[in-house]
């Protein structure tokens, strides 16, 4: 017996865009049982593209919801889906003796389970490995009948679940490279070159100091090592703040924190943001000598301004970034840091819009800007 063509007609119209994966999931657990299957727990498993997420299982376990991500380096022995994932073909276990050799099988037996099922999702992308498995409490287990179901719904399910996968995919990735809100504008559509957004925002820009003559005196291994234990310092005090970090440049990094429609700058989140970074490295430097590492520096200035915000490049190769006088000056500012051996230094734009005190530094000539500019810094027990 063959689900009915009502069944394919409800997943095409129930996949709509408003919702995720893990409610189409679970509205194919209760539609099943609708039908009158015996089932008591379905788990999604999904491989995820993301620098630190290896992969999500979606569960339904008696119409309660949830949803867990594995950390690249989880160690899925004891279960059966890494069976599936390598062999292509389903995999079948009467529950009605120990499982000695699967833990989380045993686990399940002991709940009370006493069938499960687990097949592969066949997505068109085959580099990209899904699963999703059947449990049931009936006595005796699933039929043929039922299983041979089953197969015909995780059939129908995968093109649509697949929809779903590589939308999420296509997100994390742009969010991995250019932040979460240059991604967006992207997947919105903002692909066209020379159409920048126009908008306000505060500025961070970082840079190591001596990194040139580090990179050239340890070994490559180092050099990569520091770099991303200096960016991680950094990225963790900029996100949470609400700035986004565009890109890196080398040993620099270029963030931005915009004003919402009809809000003030977010002087106070941008400076924060740097407070902050200097209190990570400084927390870093405690650990590297451990590890006979020299300890990092850096320059970090704030600036304030009109940035244009979009791609610019190539007809065919485009870079999503800001740009405009104000993140220029605000670049420059890292040369005064520089020359007045100062780790973070403010514009006097950001000064002037901050409610915040700051030290002087006196005015300052930067280089290819007009006019003399007051420059300020943060004391250090701030």
């Amino acid at each position: 017996m063959r689900l009915s063509s009502d069944f394919a007609d409800w997943l095409i119209k129930t996949a709509t865009s408003e919702m995720t994966v893990a409610d189409l999931h679970r509205l194919l657990c209760e539609k099943l049982v609708s039908l009158g299957l015996p089932l008591w727990r379905s788990s999604l498993g999904l491989e995820m593209l993301d620098p630190e997420i290896d992969g999500s299982q979606i569960r339904w376990l008696a119409h309660e919801v949830s949803t867990r991500f594995m950390p690249r380096g989880t160690d899925y022995g004891g279960s059966p889906g890494p069976i599936v994932d390598e062999t292509g073909q389903p995999y079948r276990r009467r529950l009605d003796a120990p499982a000695d050799d699967m833990p989380f099988l045993e686990d399940l037996r002991q709940m009370g389970a006493t069938d499960y099922y687990i097949a592969p999702l066949h997505f068109l992308d085959r580099q990209r490995v899904a699963n999703i498995s059947f449990a049931t409490l009936k006595p005796g287990g699933f039929t043929e009948r039922e299983i041979a179901l089953l197969d015909e719904a995780t059939l129908l399910f995968a093109p649509c679940a697949e929809r779903y996968v590589l939308r999420k995919i296509a997100i994390d990735l742009l969010t991995t490279y250019v932040g979460r809100r240059s991604a967006a504008r992207i997947y919105d559509g903002a692909v066209e070159r020379g159409r920048p957004e126009m908008i306000t925002a505060t500025i961070l820009i970082a840079d190591m100091r001596g990194f040139t003559r580090y990179s050239e005196t340890q070994p490559m291994a180092n050099v990569l090592a520091t770099l991303n234990d200096f960016f991680d310092a950094l990225v963790a005090a900029i996100e949470p703040k609400g700035g986004e970090v565009l890109k890196f440049i080398g040993d620099a990094l270029l963030a931005i924190f915009p004003a919402g429609e009809g809000e003030a700058l977010p002087y106070a989140a941008t400076l924060d943001a740097a407070l902050d970074a200097r209190r990570r490295i400084a927390a870093l430097n405690d650990e590297r000598p451990k590890a006979q590492l020299a300890p990092l520096k850096f320059h970090l200035a704030l600036g304030a301004g009109e940035i244009a915000y979009g791609n610019i490049g190539s007809r065919k190769r485009l870079d999503f970034t800001a740009i405009g006088p104000a993140v220029n000056a605000t670049s420059r500012l890292l040369e005064i840091a520089k020359t007045l051996d100062q780790d973070i230094v403010i514009s006097e734009a950001f000064a002037k819009g901050s409610a915040s005190a700051f030290v002087s530094l006196g005015a300052h000539e930067l280089r290819d800007i007009a006019g003399m500019q007051e420059i300020f810094s943060v004391a250090r027990e701030a």
